[in-house]
């Protein structure tokens, strides 16, 4: 992670809360700075905070991530919880032009939308309509449909499972039997509609859908902390035991920060790499 650090080449992590007012991801916020991650780089530009309403228009967070990915270099990543796992989705859809024809900058700085459509890929150095970028990668966690329904959200039910090409990796984190988001025993998958990785991450059962982005603990405890930074998808390793050792909400948390560091070392390397012209 120092290496990381010292390269100066860190993607935004915007975290998008639920519905609810304790739906809010600032302790989820406070693990990733525990283990590592620069604080700046979830804070809000113009208040500060790390855990975004998700009622705010997927067309202004589409520009939104725009404007970070020609501003900084880097394409911001997404992590939403319930609702805010449904803006995600919402937002790759918008990326991929199902809502809108076009898409405006928007400057999340000024709050205000730019009034273009387009901008300077600081990769290539072409210019490119807003539509169509890509996010490294994203998660959902604990988002059903049943809610959907309630909150009118037609347009979304049918979309809810299928991940577009405008993430090029995604996590589904699904409860069974969560009567929140409405889900079975056996919840139903995500899928990618083209050439997303999908990954499908089911949470043990009795996972509570309110206190799930609660994480803050795990990276504060040596022993949860360590587990944690060594865990890899592919590891049986089973959660940590002992006096005091508290375990909640560890499965997607070593997860979700597995992908995040496995994400900002790409960013790395595509930044440090030879520009193209």
């Amino acid at each position: 992670m120092s290496r990381l650090r010292a390269a100066g080449v860190t993607p935004r992590i915007i975290l998008l809360q639920g519905s609810l007012a304790p739906l809010n991801m600032e302790s989820f916020a406070d693990f990733l700075v525990a283990m590592g991650y620069p604080a700046q780089r979830l804070r809000d530009p113009r208040d500060g905070r790390t855990s975004q309403p998700s009622f705010e228009g997927s067309q202004r967070w589409a520009g939104t991530l725009a404007w970070y990915y020609e501003t900084e270099g880097t394409m911001p990543m997404l992590v939403g919880h319930s609702q805010g796992g449904m803006m995600v989705i919402r937002i790759l859809y918008e990326l991929d032009g199902a809502f809108h024809d076009a898409i405006p900058v928007w400057d999340p700085v000024a709050g205000v939308a730019l009034s273009r459509t387009t901008i300077r890929d600081p990769r290539t150095g072409e210019t490119r309509p807003v539509q169509g970028l890509k996010v490294g990668y994203a998660a959902a966690i604990a988002t059903g449909k049943l809610p959907r329904v309630f909150l009118g959200q037609w347009d979304m039910i049918s979309k809810l499972r299928r991940i577009p090409d405008t993430a090029e990796d995604f996590t589904g984190f699904s409860i069974p039997w969560d009567v929140i988001a409405g889900t079975l025993g056996e919840p139903e998958p995500y899928v990618a509609v083209g050439t997303a990785r999908v990954r499908n991450v089911t949470l043990p059962a009795g996972t509570g859908h309110v206190r799930i982005p609660e994480t803050l603990h795990l990276a504060t405890s040596e022993v949860t902390h360590r587990w944690i930074d060594e865990w890899t998808p592919e590891s049986a390793a089973p959660a940590p035991e002992g006096p005091g050792v508290d375990t909640t909400n560890i499965v997607h948390a070593a997860d979700i920060w597995f992908s995040v560091k496995q994400h900002w070392c790409q960013s790395a390397q595509q930044a440090l790499a030879p520009e193209v012209h």
